[in-house]
């Protein structure tokens, strides 16, 4: 298992050339969402815009939509109609396979859903239905706990995003023994499945499906509030959506998204920061770098 550096961060990185337009920089479909949580989709979204995707669509309810437009009018938002819990209902699948035929360069799904029937069918339908590489998140892993992960359609790959609850859920493992050895765990789960797994924990790994591994060893406590996991899919999605391997994006977005909270915990304070204050962070690290470098 090797250690993620910086300067192995940057190397992954693409340069963004001058003469460039927004199709240069992919199209992300963000699936995300429920009334109950609302905050998670925003910052799903602007995790992604933040981390350079040229078009980024939000599929998801009223509430969430008409909260966003105000605050992020970069995003595009693509209505569904609700279930009776608030969450996206599956009836808008057919819709959502047909936006996904409209050239996507990545989907992310997950983010403030509902562990429910219609989130397992929406997740069923949307992942082998998109010709592009997919980044499963929290209810959207959770739904596959008994029928396990979908296949991507062919030639794509799946990176799915599960703290130890998740992966306990997903295995059948305890979270006890998942502690213990979450090399063992993530490894044997990426090559069975065939996916990039990235397991959250203080000391989050990396495990592609060929077996080799990454630890992280950025971040601290101040990551450790709801929503954290929301932006850091958001930056996953957006990395591989601007054409970065799977695991290229992988890496690269757990990296940046734990430096940037050490750099505003130096600001804030552990204790004080919330998750959206890394983005200003997150601009200064690439500001000092040089866009093009």
């Amino acid at each position: 298992m090797r250690e993620i550096t910086e300067k192995e961060v940057w190397s992954r990185i693409p340069l963004r050339e001058e003469d460039s337009h927004k199709g240069v920089f992919g199209k992300l479909l963000i699936v995300a969402g429920s009334r109950k949580y609302r905050g998670a989709a925003s910052l799903a979204t602007e995790g992604a815009l933040r981390s350079g995707v040229g078009i980024t669509v939000l599929a998801s309810v009223e509430e969430i939509y008409m909260g966003i437009q105000g605050r992020m009018p970069e995003a595009i938002c693509l209505p569904c109609a609700p279930n009776a819990s608030g969450s996206i209902s599956s009836a808008n699948s057919s819709m959502l396979i047909n936006e996904l035929s409209q050239d996507y360069t990545a989907l992310l799904v997950g983010p403030g859903m509902v562990n429910c029937p219609d989130t397992r069918e929406l997740v069923r339908s949307l992942v082998p239905a998109a010709g592009c590489n997919v980044v499963l998140d929290a209810d959207a892993l959770n739904v596959c706990a008994q029928a396990g992960l979908p296949s991507p359609s062919a030639g794509r790959q799946l990176i799915i995003t599960p703290h130890p609850g998740e992966m306990s859920r997903l295995t059948g493992q305890s979270i006890a023994d998942i502690k213990k050895d979450p090399e063992t765990t993530a490894v044997r789960f990426a090559a069975a499945n065939r996916c990039v797994v990235v397991l959250k924990q203080h000391r989050t790994i990396v495990a592609g499906p060929d077996g080799q591994t990454w630890i992280n060893t950025s971040g601290n406590s101040g990551l450790a509030r709801g929503g954290s996991g929301d932006i850091l899919a958001g930056m996953m999605a957006s990395m591989v959506a601007q054409g970065m391997a799977p695991v290229d994006a992988a890496i690269c977005s757990v990296w940046l998204h734990g430096r940037a909270a050490e750099r505003c915990s130096r600001q804030r304070s552990e204790t004080v920061m919330l998750p959206h204050d890394i983005f200003q962070a997150l601009g200064e690290m690439f500001l000092e770098q040089g866009e093009r470098r």
